[in-house]
């Protein structure tokens, strides 16, 4: 359906035009294997293997803690769960779930067990848009499909579970069989996604890097720390200056802008604030704006594509990225964070329970 956006038009796909009876039809005959247990892998599969769908896992054995978990979560060796070469060679949707730097590392195995007519899905646009570093090309026979979940694997499973379901994008950047747009969009509705809508691989991944590099991530961290230094050097508490900070904006100002938008959120608080935000916020914006275009410059240009290869590609990468994750944690900043968490009233039972959804997809995607 047509759906407006700030005063344009576009397209989106929801589960009352597409629901899961339709999914199911559309790929009643394929065999769905979700290759790497790691972050997106758990969630996608879950929430298929629950909607009913024929999915299988391929995971590499030696990697104990992935393998490990996807026993937990009940996938059998040998009914289900498969190395990754077995699972391919099983499957007609492959889905490259595995890092973008795992996904170069298997990509010459995964194409070995490519038969035609099958699908080869992503959950992110990097491998097919920097192709030239990645040297993922997939052969002419194959559709080459795109759903990418707007949200972490975590949350992708938690909202399935509330019956929410997390919005995705999707593409298609091969339709070797001429089903390719259906069975991207079937893919979707089959991993938990709310509503639909479309791109193309290289869009989202530029408005990917860009994002999780920038609002999402990188410069809401380094926001916050600036923030909290500033609050420490001029004689607040750890506890005044982390509430300041984080602790308002994730408990009460964000859940404001989620409902009915920014407006909403300045409208519901002080005059002082809104006064003060409002003032304050064209200063940011010029500050960070130049930050914004050089970022989507080396995004655009693969600049940011060749560093990540180059650093997560490392044998010691994983202990290096464990230093840097724990100075974050080991921070006074989120010391206070983990003192202030667990000062925070606990929900009832009763309200934290989700409602089971298995085999449903939550109850409002049938």
């Amino acid at each position: 359906m047509k759906m407006d956006f700030g005063g344009v038009q576009e397209e989106v796909i929801t589960r009352k035009e597409f629901p899961m009876a339709k999914a199911r039809k559309v790929l009643k005959n394929e065999v769905v294997a979700v290759i790497g247990y790691g972050v997106q892998g758990p969630a996608q599969g879950l929430n298929m293997r629950d909607n009913g769908f024929n999915v299988i896992v391929g995971q590499a054995p030696e990697f104990k803690r992935d393998w490990d978990r996807a026993v937990k979560d009940g996938w059998k060796p040998g009914v289900n769960l498969f190395p990754i070469a077995e699972a391919c060679e099983k499957a007609t949707v492959i889905q490259m779930l595995v890092s973008d730097a795992a996904q170069k590392a298997i990509w010459p195995e995964v194409k070995k067990h490519l038969k035609p007519g099958d699908a080869l899905y992503f959950s992110h646009g990097f491998s097919i848009t920097y192709k030239d570093q990645t040297k993922v090309i997939p052969p002419d026979f194959v559709d080459v499909l795109l759903v990418a979940p707007k949200g972490s694997g975590l949350n992708v499973r938690r909202n399935f579970l509330s019956g929410a379901g997390i919005n995705s994008s999707f593409a298609v950047g091969q339709d070797y069989t001429g089903r390719g747009t259906e069975r991207a969009i079937a893919l979707g509705i089959a991993i938990g996604s709310g509503y639909l809508f479309p791109t193309s691989f290289e869009h989202e991944v530029f408005s990917d890097l860009t994002g999780e590099r920038g609002v999402l991530m990188g410069a809401l961290a380094g926001i916050m720390e600036a923030q909290y230094e500033v609050l420490r050097a001029h004689g607040h508490t750890p506890s005044e200056a982390f509430n300041e900070t984080v602790e308002e904006l994730t408990q009460s100002l964000i859940r404001l802008v989620d409902e009915n938008g920014m407006d909403w959120m300045y409208q519901n608080c002080s005059a002082t604030a809104q006064r003060g935000a409002l003032d304050w916020k064209p200063k940011f914006k010029k500050a960070t704006l130049p930050v914004f275009k050089e970022l989507y410059k080396r995004v655009k240009s693969g600049e940011e594509c060749a560093r990540v290869l180059r650093s997560t590609g490392k044998k010691d990468y994983q202990a290096g990225l464990q230093k840097e994750l724990d100075a974050i944690k080991n921070s006074e900043m989120w010391r206070a964070g983990a003192t202030s968490r667990s000062l925070r009233p606990k929900a009832s039972a009763k309200a934290a329970a989700p409602k089971s959804t298995v085999g449903t997809g939550g109850r409002q995607s049938n």
